[in-house]
Formats: structure tokens, C-alpha cells, sequence
């Protein structure tokens, strides 16, 4: 078996592979202050309620943009599996070439994307992830990794307000019943709900026209993303598991 771990800024995605299959997946909260110890409990007793034996687990594989639970993983995984994991970052061999002015720049999780999404379609793709920030990456029709976009995600607008403004309350991110409120819940949750839609769409169309590329495939993934794409009219399929699906890829390319 294979164990992924995607950190992410407000979750760790973690799934386990038997082959190309993923037998089970966990969302747990992303914790800074968490230790070591607190990690290693955590994945031991996910493996145990879920009837799976952590001593089959031959090899693991971690993405992070978040450096500190990165070193405590690696500490954790040492300790209770007997396991240094594989980090994406310099070095790895991703089979695609990563043309960024400075390719170490590229956050792990959008490299990770690409090497999926271009396995997915074999094409020139798109990916939209829906995470915390919002990224697009464009990947080009012989695979390599182009560049792309980053903008806040929609609950780090919803902070925003909340923090920034006197008056305005927390509230609920979901799609509105229409883009005109008739009070201040509903009147906030248009204006990032549907300001969402059309940046995506928006931003889409341009980097679609400015790359040049025919046939574009556009993959959404991420935690907001059935809500997000279901009045969008630019993305053409959902990959919830798209990033452990790349990690995945990403083990077995640098196993030989």
C-alpha cells in the first residue's frame, strides 16, 4: 500500500493506494501547533476504524505548502511507520518540464495537479483548484507546466469581510437563491458566490486565448468545487481526488 498526504492550508487530504486504486481517503484540519506525536496518533488510529494494517504500508509520498507540518510528518513517519517519506519539491522527477521563470517557486499541490490533470487527458488542460487559494494552472499538449494564476479562495474573501468591515457578519458561503439580496446574509453571499462564478469563467476565457492552445480540457478539483462549477460554464469535468491521484503518479515516477 501506498500512503499520500496532501497539506493543504486548512486541510491535510491523506489517501491510501493498493495500485492505481484508492481504497480510502480522510480530511483532517490543518494544525500548525499539532506535534509529531499528535500526527502519528491521528494516522494510526485513521488506519485502525478503517480495518487497515499501517505495517503494509511500503512507501509515502507528502505535498505541502505548509513547511512546519511538513518537518513534523517526516519526524512522525520516521517514528511510527519506519518510513522517510518522498517530498515533492527540487528534485523529484516529475516527467513534465516546469517552464516558471523559477521553477522552485511552484507551490507543490499545482505541480502535483498538472502531472494528474495531463494524465487524465492526455491534452492541453486547465486545472482550477478550489482550496484556499484559488489556482489555475495551465498545462500545455506535450505536458509541461506553463504557469498560471493564484487568487484569494472564496473563504479567505468571507474572512475578509468579516475582519475588515464593522457591520457586515459572518456568514455561510452557498450559492444564493438570486444575485439580488434582499438583506445584508444574502446580498454578501451573491456577491462572492457569483463574483466567484465569474472570475473563474472570466479568467479561463484568458488564459485560454492568451496560451493559444487548442482543444483546452478545464478539471476542476478542491474542496469548493461541486459548489463553485455548478454555474460556471468553463469547466468541463470534476476530479475530487486529482491531487493524491498526481501523488500517486508522482511515487511511481521516482521509483525507478
Amino acid at each position: 500500500m501506498l500512503l499520500v498526504i496532501d497539506v493543504g492550508n486548512t486541510n491535510i487530504v491523506l489517501g491510501v493506494y493498493e495500485g492505481p486504486r484508492l481504497v480510502r481517503h480522510w480530511r483532517i484540519a490543518t494544525r500548525v501547533e499539532r506535534t509529531g506525536d499528535e500526527y502519528g496518533i491521528l494516522i494510526v488510529n485513521l488506519f485502525r476504524l478503517s480495518g487497515l494494517d499501517l505495517g503494509q504500508v511500503q512507501g509515502v509520498i507528502i505535498g505541502s505548502v505548509v513547511p512546519p507540518i511538513q518537518s513534523a510528518l517526516i519526524r512522525t513517519l520516521r517514528r511510527y511507520m519506519t518510513i522517510t517519506p518522498l517530498i515533492v519539491g527540487p528534485g523529484i522527477k516529475t516527467g513534465m518540464s516546469i517552464r516558471y521563470d523559477n521553477p522552485k517557486e511552484v507551490g507543490a499541490d499545482r505541480i502535483v495537479n498538472a502531472v494528474a490533470a495531463f494524465e487524465c487527458v492526455k491534452s492541453a488542460a486547465i486545472v482550477v483548484d478550489f482550496g484556499t487559494a484559488t489556482t489555475f494552472d495551465l498545462v500545455a499538449d506535450n505536458g509541461d507546466y506553463l504557469g498560471g494564476a493564484i487568487a484569494p479562495g472564496p473563504g479567505l474573501a468571507l474572512d475578509a469581510l468579516f475582519e475588515k468591515t464593522a457591520k457586515l457578519p459572518r456568514v455561510e458561503l452557498a450559492e444564493p437563491k438570486s444575485v439580488i439580496g434582499r438583506d445584508t446574509v444574502t446580498s454578501m453571499q451573491s456577491g462572492l458566490y457569483w463574483g466567484y462564478v465569474g472570475m473563474v469563467d472570466s479568467l479561463i476565457d484568458r488564459i485560454s486565448e492568451e496560451s493559444e492552445l487548442p482543444g483546452i480540457q478545464v478539471i476542476a478539483t478542491g474542496g469548493l468545487a461541486r459548489l463553485i462549477t455548478k454555474e460556471t460554464q468553463k469547466i468541463d469535468r470534476i476530479e475530487e481526488f486529482l491531487t493524491l491521484d498526481g501523488l500517486r503518479l508522482l511515487y511511481e515516477r521516482n521509483q525507478t
